[in-house]
C-alpha cells in the first residue's frame, strides 16, 4: 500500500519535533460550480525541528506516533 502525500504550509512549531501543517484543497460546489477551498491541519513529525512557521513542507503518512501524529515531513 503507497503512503499518502500531502503538500501544505506550516502554520505552527511550538511543540518539539512536532509540526502544524496546513493542507488547502480546491473544490468544487455541487450546485454553483464554483470553486471553493477547503483546508486542514495535520500534526506532523519534524525529527530535527528544522521548519518554522510560513514554510512549505511535504508530508507523507507514517506509523502513529502519538495520540494525533500520523504523519512525517518529507521535504521541508
Amino acid at each position: 500500500m503507497s503512503r499518502r502525500i500531502l503538500q501544505g504550509v506550516v502554520v505552527g512549531d511550538k511543540a518539539d519535533k512536532t509540526v502544524v501543517v496546513q493542507v488547502d484543497r480546491r473544490i468544487q460546489h455541487p450546485l454553483y460550480k464554483k470553486f471553493i477551498r477547503r483546508s486542514k491541519k495535520y500534526m506532523a513529525h519534524d525529527e530535527t525541528n528544522t521548519s518554522k512557521v510560513g514554510d512549505r513542507v511535504q508530508i507523507r503518512e507514517c506509523r502513529p506516533l502519538s495520540k494525533s501524529k500520523h504523519w512525517e515531513i518529507v521535504v521541508g
